[in-house]
């Protein structure tokens, strides 16, 4: 029987062993490679439930009106609203024009706000409304009450100073509610964007107020500087260039008992296309701006790694 020797074959390892700068480019790889992903993983928490439901998901229209609570805030925000349109109107009424003075505005909407604020949150206004249920900060069935609400309490505001005006006799009656300005030709255009303007300020000032909803006087005085800002801004826009101070009120509510329903016309085409008109421009681009308005101030919340409320 033969022996036989085994013999060990080593192999050479054909790798070269790591040099300090290979490691140092391979570290450095893998450290952008982290950040990179660091950096989708941002982006995607940025907007990681911008969409989401902020309101109780319970609530819908067979449970809204188990509570009592409901009531509570639709009568907020009716005599809020009641109370605001009848200041408005009172201070148009006495100024002659549109624009309100900042000092007369910031104390009355302070005064209305911190009232009803604990009853509804104190939209009283139709296209704050529309941007917090666009942002999904209330239910649709809660936005369309409050809106509901917030017509009626428009139109008691605008009965009770008409019934203070027709009880003060002829002296009284001599002196017109400031008319607005036609929706023709260029003041169409100069006033649906004004609208669309001052909504979007108060929707962003709106939605910046409720980071500061725990102070309510806080509130308060965030949302009635950013109705000022905006009836300030929308008073030089349409005083300076188009040579008039009426045309704008930035609540469809009280434009709805104000100017669209008393439109008239010389046949019914031309009234309809009157309040066609006015629909546009006191209706529906004041509420695509105050969804304006939340948006980006949600939007710059979740730039600067703001919880959104």
């Amino acid at each position: 029987m033969a022996n036989t020797k085994s013999k060990k074959t080593t192999k050479k390892s054909s790798t070269r062993p790591k040099t300090v700068k290979t490691v140092k480019a391979s570290e450095t790889k893998k450290v952008e490679e982290t950040k990179v992903i660091a950096s989708k993983a941002e982006c995607k928490s940025i907007f990681a439930g911008f969409f989401a439901r902020k309101f109780d998901e319970n609530e819908n229209i067979l449970t809204i009106f188990k509570t009592p609570k409901i009531w509570g805030s639709l009568l907020g925000e009716l005599i809020g609203t009641m109370l605001l349109a009848a200041f408005i109107i009172s201070l148009n009424w006495l100024s002659g024009q549109t624009g309100l003075g900042a000092t007369y505005m910031i104390f009355g909407m302070v005064a209305i706000l911190v009232a009803v604020y604990a009853f509804s949150g104190a939209h009283l206004n139709p296209l704050v409304t529309v941007g917090m249920m666009a942002s999904r900060r209330v239910s649709a069935i809660r936005g369309v009450l409050y809106i509901v609400a917030q017509v009626v309490g428009a139109w008691l505001g605008l009965m009770l100073i008409s019934a203070f005006k027709s009880a003060g006799g002829e002296a009284a009656n001599a002196v017109e509610l400031p008319a607005m300005a036609e929706l023709t030709g260029e003041h169409f255009w100069a006033t649906t964007m004004v609208e669309l303007m001052g909504a979007t300020i108060i929707g962003f000032f709106f939605a910046r107020a409720l980071q500061y909803k725990r102070s309510v006087f806080t509130f308060a005085i965030v949302v009635a500087c950013g109705v000022s800002i905006a009836m300030i801004l929308g008073l030089i826009i349409m005083n300076v260039f188009f040579s008039t101070t009426n045309g704008f009120m930035m609540n469809p509510a009280v434009a709805v008992m104000y100017q669209i329903f008393p439109n008239s016309g010389d046949n019914f085409g031309e009234l309809m296309g009157n309040i066609a008109l006015a629909a546009v421009t006191y209706i529906i681009f004041p509420m695509i701006g105050g969804t304006l308005g939340f948006y980006l101030s949600d939007f710059a919340g979740r730039l600067s790694g703001e919880e959104t409320k």
